[in-house]
């Protein structure tokens, strides 16, 4: 069972906590290399420490983290994003008093704000499994266990990642968790967006995820009433552990 350092970041500017994960991103792969070096030598340096009297060398260790926080209102445009799909000038943007960025995430455009729990997790997948696709999937799972709590049934949409609502009913399709990651090196970041108590009006100046003809709800609009928001961290941290076998452990 893998151990995960869980930091809740509260309310943090998108780019702060753009910058950290790439912080930490960047110190585990720094870590992975030299633990890639210490490994090619490590049968050597065992053999001289015998001899020598000397301690056995051991490799650097990779730490994973989970980080949930919530973000001022931002439009983020992943890589293979469209700029047509953000329906505001800068101008308009600056004036309602909402940042933009294009990030180096996967997906296209989409919205954070308050109310709207948003998950980074970076973890070395090399100590899970070296497969993006099944990794999303798990994310996905996190997701749809969490809101099964609620007696709201999330469900996968084929070719469109995230979790939705209704996916297969025409008309009725709605998103309520949006999702895009980054990897390198098999070190993840960014993560997911699960609205809760999100004001959904932001979304009315987007193509969310550049897909034109489906709604975005949250657990709020789905229940009609506004869950606590802190206890649906909780419920997002209990299931990443059970989805991902992991323990997590406050740092």
């Amino acid at each position: 069972m893998e151990q995960v350092i869980f930091k809740d970041l509260g309310i943090i500017g998108y780019k702060e906590a753009w910058d950290y994960q790439e912080k930490l991103l960047q110190e585990n792969i720094r870590g992975k290399s030299a633990a890639a070096a210490v490994a090619r030598n490590k049968l050597l340096h065992q053999q001289e420490a015998k001899e020598d009297g000397e301690s056995i060398v051991t490799i650097p260790s990779v730490s994973h983290y989970f980080l949930l926080c919530e973000h001022p209102p931002v439009y983020t445009l992943g890589k293979s994003g469209h700029e047509s799909n953000v329906l505001l000038s800068q101008e308009e943007m600056d004036n309602r008093g909402i940042a933009y960025y294009h990030t180096n995430r996967g997906g296209d455009i989409t919205f954070h704000g308050p109310g709207q729990i948003v998950g980074y997790p970076i973890l070395d997948l090399e100590k899970y499994y070296t497969d993006i696709g099944k990794y999303l999937r798990n994310l996905e799972e996190v997701i749809i266990l969490a809101l099964s709590h609620y007696n709201i049934t999330g469900q996968r949409s084929p070719g469109e990642t995230g979790v939705w609502i209704d996916p297969f009913v025409k008309g009725r399709e709605r998103k309520i968790c949006a999702m895009g990651v980054r990897c390198s090196r098999w070190v993840t970041m960014h993560g997911f967006a699960l609205n809760v108590n999100t004001d959904l009006s932001y979304f009315n100046h987007i193509i969310p995820c550049g897909i034109a003809d489906k709604q975005v709800t949250s657990i709020a609009k789905e229940l009609g009433y506004e869950p606590d928001i802190e206890e649906v961290k909780t419920l997002v941290q209990h299931c990443f552990e059970k989805v991902f076998e992991s323990r997590l452990v406050s740092g």
